[in-house]
């Protein structure tokens, strides 16, 4: 058994017994201590059975609408910088599984060759002046939707990570697995209220609101969330839309402060 298999086991049999212990509510607070809540709602399986078939029809229709840009966009990446148009990399998906996710390239090719694995930072040399305007409009993530008709991922969940950071990440949050208990997505909650991960602190935040949204996945916040993603598309801030999410997001969240303290770290 590898170290992710090992902590992943871990990890599930702490939240067994938070569950026996009747802390079935239990969640992280802005100290990084487990705190007492209400008990978490039960998942609306039938909107589970059928949020695939939405998921699949939303992204046919979506890829057929948005297929010219598509090619366009393509197009002018090809002829203005070296290598492919489409870049694939690695991800991890539902239940751990790794799948191969499709972007429009927006740095320059080979770019992690010499640094390994690394996330964009703002201001990243690595991004070409196309890759720019791809990254603030989001137009690179549309053959994303390919892989939401194939099953890898969903319209709406949390963002899929490459397995290399991944396994730095759970030797600090052990928590992290939980969050491929569904199938990971184009957005989000975590994305439409928060900024990309730049440190272990940013990937703690967005931990807290992926545990959020799978605890209480269902068609309104769905609904209300792809409608924040439209407000976002348009230049609207993640504080213009937060009333349509509020219910989501724990009580005790606050932005910056949900790293596990080091004693709890270590134990884990």
């Amino acid at each position: 058994m590898n170290r992710n298999q090992t902590l992943k086991r871990e990890a599930v049999i702490r939240r067994r017994k938070i569950q026996v212990g009747s802390r079935e509510g239990a969640d992280w607070s802005a100290t990084g201590q487990i705190h007492h809540a209400p008990p978490r709602p039960r998942r609306p399986r039938l909107y589970l059975r059928i949020k695939r078939l939405l998921d699949v029809a939303l992204a046919a229709t979506m890829l057929v609408a948005t297929l010219p840009a598509m090619l366009v966009v393509a197009l002018l990446v090809r002829i203005t910088s070296k290598g492919p148009a489409i870049y694939v990399q690695t991800r991890v998906g539902r239940g751990g599984a790794t799948f191969r996710i499709f972007k429009i390239r927006t740095m320059v090719d080979n770019c992690e060759s010499l640094t390994g694995p690394r996330w964009a930072m703002p201001g990243d040399p690595r991004v070409t002046p196309i890759g720019a305007i791809l990254r603030a409009t989001h137009l690179d993530e549309l053959p994303q939707l390919w892989n939401v008709i194939r099953g890898d991922m969903a319209m709406i969940g949390p963002r899929p990570e490459r397995p290399e950071i991944i396994e730095n990440l759970v030797r600090d949050l052990p928590e992290y697995h939980e969050r491929h208990d569904v199938r990971p997505g184009i957005t989000g909650l975590a994305q439409v209220q928060l900024p990309p991960d730049t440190d272990l602190s940013s990937v703690a935040d967005k931990l807290i609101l992926d545990r959020a949204y799978i605890d209480r996945v269902g068609i309104w916040l769905d609904l209300k969330i792809l409608v924040c993603t439209a407000m976002k598309l348009f230049g609207l801030g993640p504080t213009r839309c937060r009333f349509l999410v509020r219910s989501a997001i724990p009580t005790a969240f606050t932005i910056g402060a949900n790293l596990p303290r080091p004693q709890a770290r270590r134990a884990a």
